[in-house]
């Protein structure tokens, strides 16, 4: 392994073999980083699969041609894998974990609401299906109440033959055609909202990831900038060359007295530097761990209003309506007649009407079509758990990350390394000679 990486990491391979080993070794690692292009274009990104795999293929054959041929190039890609882990990789994470929420969550939530509103729509309709129908046990009763009147009368005191005429049940299927159209017309707004919000969050994810792909590229050649050019930039580490130069001009004191402030790349040792930036780092992370709970919490309570207005619709029972009509009444015989002659009137007494009448209001039907509620997916919840394990694992690694970069990037340039351990000695050297 450290013959291979010491092949990766010259400018130049020295012959033939060398050559061969840097190509299979460059080969190999395009292989992998092109199909992982092509999973995070068609699966993530949501690409189609033939622009996946046609861009998977060019990035895989200029990566080849750089990593093989460019050696600062090759050092830049190296140090990107270790970068993922600082906040570039985290803003990408965070990327992924919309992406999956907008895709997989919010329709969740969209189609819930629909479900709640057919099941207010389903109660509407029968409960106006039900009151029209009502209607026509009013006209009933208007008419057998006519009758008993008309039939318990002398043909003489024969009342007139009025009765209710309810008209409202010729408009039935009018107010069917209206509720259907409102309710098309709200499932219609719905699924527009739903594309909607779909196709910004695809676009600006994929704007996001571009983005966040590119910084990443130019965050590593930044490090990479600003260490062969500036010998104080990230050098605060106790590295083996540095213990034995300091070996070397019997000066190892000075790494023990500023032991301090100077840290080991391999150890776990952090500074005070690197904790505050872990912690700034976790706050933000559960910032947005907050707002991905709340988009859960959202899901849930969806569901669990739509799963219960189901359920209740399902068992609302028909409540019983009771008419009860108690009529008695009497005709007087010229009662003028009586009052001159001081007698009591005598009165034609009419048969007494007492029926009662049922009818049942129904809320609720079988024929009725309203979508199961959809529970929320606990892959999803599991998969987004995940990446927020991954987040908080990788602010508490990223100063490890960037010792990692450094290590790379001695690796890559030897020579810029020995002058950076001379210029940390003279340093520790001028700061003792001056205590």
């Amino acid at each position: 392994m450290a013959e291979l990486w010491w092949i990766y990491s010259k400018p130049v391979p020295a012959d033939s073999r060398e050559l061969w080993t840097l190509f299979l070794q460059c080969s190999c690692i395009t292989a992998v980083i092109g199909g992982l292009f092509y999973n995070w274009m068609f699966a993530s990104l949501e690409y189609s699969w033939h622009l996946s795999v046609a861009m998977a293929i060019t990035f895989s054959l200029l990566l080849l041609l750089t990593l093989f041929l460019v050696h600062p190039a090759r050092c830049v890609f190296t140090m990107i894998m270790p970068t993922l882990g600082t906040k570039q990789g985290r803003k990408l994470l965070f990327s992924t974990c919309i992406m999956i929420a907008v895709v997989n969550i919010t329709p969740n939530i969209i189609s819930n609401i629909k479900t709640i509103l057919q099941v207010i729509q389903c109660i509407c309709k029968n409960s106006s299906d039900s009151l029209l129908n009502s209607t026509a046990l009013l006209e009933k009763v208007s008419w057998e109440f006519g009758d008993a009147v008309q039939e318990a009368t002398h043909s003489i005191y024969k009342p007139m033959n009025g009765r209710f005429h309810f008209s409202l049940l010729q408009n039935s299927s009018l107010i069917y055609q209206k509720m259907h159209l409102a309710g098309e017309k709200i499932s219609r707004e719905f699924l527009s909202v739903e594309v909607l919000v779909k196709d910004s969050v695809r676009v600006a994810n994929r704007l996001a990831a571009g983005f966040f792909m590119l910084y990443l590229c130019f965050e590593s050649s930044w490090y990479l900038k600003n260490y062969l050019t500036n010998l104080r930039f990230d050098n605060f580490y106790i590295t083996k060359k540095l213990e034995r130069l300091a070996m070397d001009r019997r000066a190892a004191h000075l790494l023990v007295g500023s032991s301090k402030k100077l840290i080991r790349p391999t150890g776990l040792k952090l500074s005070r530097e690197e904790v505050v930036l872990c912690l700034v780092q976790a706050m933000l992370v559960t910032v947005a761990l907050m707002l991905m709970l709340v988009l859960v919490a959202m899901d849930h309570f969806a569901f669990s209003v739509a799963d219960t207005a189901v359920r209740k619709a399902a068992q609302f029972s028909a409540v019983p309506v009771t008419l009860s009509i108690k009529y008695k009444a009497e005709i007087g015989i010229m009662p003028f007649l009586y009052k001159l002659f001081w007698h009591p009137p005598e009165a034609l007494l009419l048969r007494d009407f007492d029926r009662t009448y049922h009818h049942h209001l129904i809320f609720s039907s079988a024929q009725c079509r309203i979508s199961p509620p959809g529970p929320p997916s606990p892959s999803v919840l599991l998969v987004v758990g995940l990446l927020f394990c991954i987040l908080y694992g990788s602010v508490f690694l990223e100063p490890f990350a960037r010792r990692l970069c450094r290590g790379i990037a001695a690796s890559f340039f030897q020579g810029c390394e020995d002058k950076r351990v001379l210029h940390l000695y003279r340093k520790l050297a001028r700061r003792h000679s001056r205590q």
